[in-house]
């Protein structure tokens, strides 16, 4: 191989099988996330691993090493000068895919529905970062900086419309199943342009881009990653048909809802004056007593007496908690 084959980037549209392999793993990981949330959301488990501290942090990594790839693909794409056809056609498939989830969900889930997620914001941070791709390495670095820690230093309560959450400067939280704001998350689509850039020239006849997915496995997920779009698209689909027809098999796991129901009752009580520890005693006692008198998980909100019932369970197991009565 001659030098100057050696130093010539990696030709626009030439599939580099690692780079979809690691897509299609990323794919993988975001499947199993789904996954565990469906299973969660559907009362399969106990509680919704998906929503827990190390859920939330796992959905992160899953979600930032996506935009780390757009940026990446947008040089490989683009780096010799824009394709003007292909990149238009990405951006309105992936900008329609995003319309269709924020329709969908609109209907599916109308108090918490996907009004820019994932793919809302790989279609715009594609757009933004386009220019990036021309521009120096270390002034993308540099802008890939600003933007990741803008949410820490740029606060407002007039960012706080919800127009303009989509930035994600405010300091509200807003009700969504999905939600990938401009701010931090385009700093890892410039972070993924600035590595490619760096790195394209090095990319040319490496091991790396030569590589070709060999086994069944690697093929595999080679193709996901080759897809990745329709694979996004269908996964949680079938995933949700998929639990929902083993939950009416099933029916709900028996303590779901118990953590965060203790969790809730723990902390009413301790804001309207209650000891901690009785507090969390009466709250396990209070979920074993529902369990025991048929008033846990029935699916519709308590009538009158059952209410009643209920509160009633509720005064026993904070006095036995308190040590002033039986439990009940």
């Amino acid at each position: 191989m001659s030098a100057l084959a050696s130093s010539t980037p990696p030709k626009p549209g030439r599939r580099i099988d690692a780079l979809d392999l690691a897509r299609g793993a990323a794919l993988a990981a975001m499947a199993a996330y789904h996954a565990l949330w469906d299973l969660g959301f559907l009362q399969l488990t106990p509680q919704n691993v998906a929503l827990t501290p190390p859920g939330r942090l796992a959905a992160h990594g899953i979600a930032g090493s996506f935009l780390l790839l757009v940026g990446i693909g947008l040089v490989l794409a683009n780096g010799d000068g824009v394709r003007g056809r292909p990149f238009a056609l990405r951006i309105a498939r992936i900008g329609g895919a995003a319309l269709l989830i924020t329709v969908a969900t609109r209907f599916a889930f109308p108090q918490s529905y996907i009004f820019f997620g994932i793919l809302h914001c790989i279609a715009v941070s594609s757009v933004l970062g386009l220019p990036f791709v021309f521009l120096p390495a270390w002034v993308t670095a540099l802008a890939a900086g600003a933007v990741l820690l803008a949410p820490r230093f740029i606060a407002h309560p007039l960012l706080d419309a919800p127009e303009l959450f989509f930035l994600g400067l405010g300091r509200t939280l807003p009700d969504t199943n999905d939600w990938v704001p401009l701010f931090p998350w385009f700093g890892l689509v410039l972070a993924g342009i600035a590595l490619a850039r760096l790195g394209r020239p090095l990319l040319a006849g490496s091991r790396l881009a030569r590589w070709r997915a060999r086994n069944a496995v690697a093929r595999g997920a080679a193709f996901a990653g080759r897809h990745s779009l329709a694979v996004y698209l269908i996964h949680q689909p079938l995933l949700l048909a998929l639990f929902t027809g083993l939950v009416t098999l099933t029916g709900p796991h028996p303590k779901a809802g118990e953590a965060s129901f203790r969790k809730d009752y723990a902390g009413h009580c301790t804001r309207t004056g209650g000891e901690i520890r009785a507090c969390r005693i009466a709250a396990r006692c209070t979920a074993d007593a529902l369990r025991r008198e048929g008033l846990w998980g029935l699916g519709q909100p308590y009538t009158v007496e059952e209410r009643a019932r209920a509160q009633n369970l509720s005064q026993h197991c904070y006095e036995a908690a308190e040590g002033t009565a039986a439990p009940p």
